[in-house]
């Protein structure tokens, strides 16, 4: 999806050639997997963080192209609505103390995006939704000007019949609205956390990036807001899967959790993408079958909440990596890092515990109705775990998911003490029950619903870079 394309408008033909190509690398794919064609190298990581830009009061400011521009910065590109954007890192290895050079690396970026925001009268916020977002900014006006973002919305509602998207959310204050186009999906944004894994452990890593999705989001949540109504405490979950709904697949929607572990290798999911998903944007390339380049764009459209991803090394070797999309973007640069090794960590060690197994220890239905039931309750939530265990999230994270962590960063390389600092700021996180999305509903128990006000206290702590369960409600 990041690549521009040259007309969001598509012929029949368009589809038709679109798909023999896609056919064809789709196949040439299987080859590679069951010829050792792969890198076999693992234990790298990276990230995606998508952030908003905001006016002095705090509202979304839609002026992305005068800040890029102004940044001049390859890495940091333009999202769906133009008060978005996207912050890339470059891949690191997972050893020694890789997390506080994340963190170092980071926070140096940022300072500097921060500075071009400023001279631009704007702010930057990292946050899973907005508070002060309203359904009027969510309108075509307000979508990036590119051609692929254009065609995504025209396919989606030619998929749709033109029919509305009917966004239905329950909760505290249920959501029942009406849109007539994709910016619904502009309001979710995340922090996206890559890993790269041989091809003899990536089914083991992906299977376990989905039966960790539940504990994890729980863990992370940051978004209890959409339109002044208080929803889920991770409410990017419903409005992404629904902001997108085209139907079409009896593989579920285009934004997913799955309908099953793999069965032999993650190969499974791209014959599913072939065979069960319409394509989206047929753009065709003259790119020969070895750069992946349509099987790679089809991907792209199906947002899979773990997904796996074709790449290739500096030397042009394909390799793979999982994807692991369910946290969203905030509170903190140190949660969000802190984020990342919970994942890096928890992802090796289950990897190692489930070694084909998964269906086994845990049935894929009851790490599906974990995920939503956590993206609902977040750390309240009552969960089934392995091999019949059940209980509360919040103790399963601390006495089971923590510790695994530490043993995974340690498999991978990572310093005990550089895993301990920074599973530590998880552990205060899951002691406290301070979440982000705690965090706002408490502040607005205590000072009544004023988006404005929110988002306001949000970023003056936010910019902090205290962790958030540090955070004080005055």
């Amino acid at each position: 999806m990041g690549e521009e394309i040259q007309s969001s408008h598509f012929r029949d033909e368009d589809f038709a050639e679109f798909h023999e190509h896609l056919a064809e690398e789709t196949d040439l794919l299987e080859v590679w997997l069951e010829s050792g064609a792969f890198s076999n190298e693992g234990g790298v990581g990276g990230y995606e963080l998508e952030a908003w830009l905001v006016d002095r009061d705090g509202h979304p400011a839609p002026a992305n192209n005068a800040f890029l521009e102004r940044l001049g910065n390859p890495m940091v590109v333009p999202e769906l609505a133009t008060f978005n954007v996207e912050l890339n890192a470059d891949p690191l290895r997972l050893e020694g103390d890789v997390l506080s050079r994340m963190h170092e690396s980071l926070t140096a970026a940022w300072q500097g995006y921060r500075r071009v925001a400023a001279d631009l009268d704007m702010r930057l916020v990292t946050v899973g939704i907005l508070p002060t977002v309203r359904k009027s900014d969510l309108t075509l006006e307000h979508m990036s000007p590119l051609k692929r973002y254009r065609a995504l919305n025209e396919q989606i509602f030619r998929l749709r019949d033109g029919n509305p998207i009917q966004l239905r959310i329950d909760g505290i204050d249920p959501l029942d609205v009406l849109h007539h186009d994709v910016m619904l999906e502009s309001a979710a944004t995340s922090f996206q956390i890559h890993l790269q894994t041989s091809i003899d452990e990536a089914a083991d890593i992906y299977d376990a990036s989905r039966i960790l999705s539940a504990p994890l989001v729980a863990a992370t949540a940051n978004s209890p807001f959409l339109f002044g109504h208080r929803l889920w405490e991770e409410t990017r979950i419903p409005l992404f899967e629904q902001a997108v709904s085209v139907g079409g697949s009896s593989y579920g929607g285009r934004v997913t959790f799955g309908h099953r572990y793999v069965k032999h290798s993650v190969f499974d999911c791209f014959r599913v993408n072939r065979d069960h998903f319409p394509v989206l944007l047929p753009r065709c390339s003259d790119d020969p079958p070895d750069r992946m380049t349509h099987l790679r764009l089809h991907n792209g459209t199906i947002w899979r909440w773990n997904r796996p991803l074709i790449g290739f090394d500096r030397d042009g070797r394909p390799h793979l990596r999982i994807e692991h999309r369910v946290m969203p973007a905030g509170p903190t640069l140190t949660d969000m890092i802190a984020n990342a090794a919970l994942y890096f960590g928890a992802a090796t060690a289950l990897a190692q515990r489930l070694r084909g197994n998964a269906a086994a220890r845990l049935p894929f239905e009851d790490a599906r109705q974990n995920f939503y039931a956590a993206a609902r309750r977040g750390l309240d939530t009552e969960v089934t775990w392995l091999d019949g265990a059940s209980g509360p999230v919040r103790d399963l994270l601390e006495a089971g998911i923590l510790p695994e962590a530490a043993e995974g960063l340690r498999l991978l390389g990572v310093d005990d003490d550089e895993a301990a600092h920074w599973l530590g700021v998880i552990r205060e996180r899951i002691r406290s029950g301070r979440t982000g999305a705690w965090w706002q509903q408490a502040w607005v128990e205590r000072h009544g619903f004023d988006a404005q006000a929110l988002t306001a206290a949000y970023l003056e702590r936010q910019e902090s870079d205290d962790p958030v369960h540090s955070w004080d409600l005055d």
